[in-house]
């Protein structure tokens, strides 16, 4: 069972992270929304394939963002619930790590792809 303890660094760290979230996850339901609706077949023949491949390729950086996001969280609790264990202390640093790498790799590709892209005038 949980101490006290851990239970106050728990709360701390999942209230820190949904405060720090806030932001992004407005942002990126923006970018889903504007995403899936421009992804939906409502009119199949209105959209260019240069239009349709950004699009499907913002998707999938939106996904690939999320899951690192995820894995960040992950991370944090893995890194509170590890009660001093050297080796877990070590596993959540190293997630926590990948995590950042990842949604640094996301940004990044993200802005690339959107710079290439309107180089070619989409």
């Amino acid at each position: 069972m949980l101490s006290q303890d851990k239970l106050k660094k728990l709360a701390i760290v999942s209230g820190g992270t949904a405060v720090a979230l806030l932001p992004v996850a407005a942002r990126a339901d923006e970018s889903i929304t504007g995403a899936v609706d421009a992804v939906q077949p409502s009119n199949a023949a209105s959209g260019t394939l240069q239009e349709n491949i950004k699009n499907i390729i913002n998707v999938m950086l939106i996904v690939i963002g999320i899951v690192a996001v995820i894995m960040l969280i992950v991370g944090g609790f893995r890194y509170v619930l590890s009660n001093g264990n050297e080796k877990s202390v070590s596993g959540a640093k190293d997630t926590i790590l990948y995590a950042v790498i990842g949604i640094v790799v996301a940004l990044l590709s993200f802005a690339i792809v959107n710079f290439v892209l309107a180089r070619f005038g989409v």
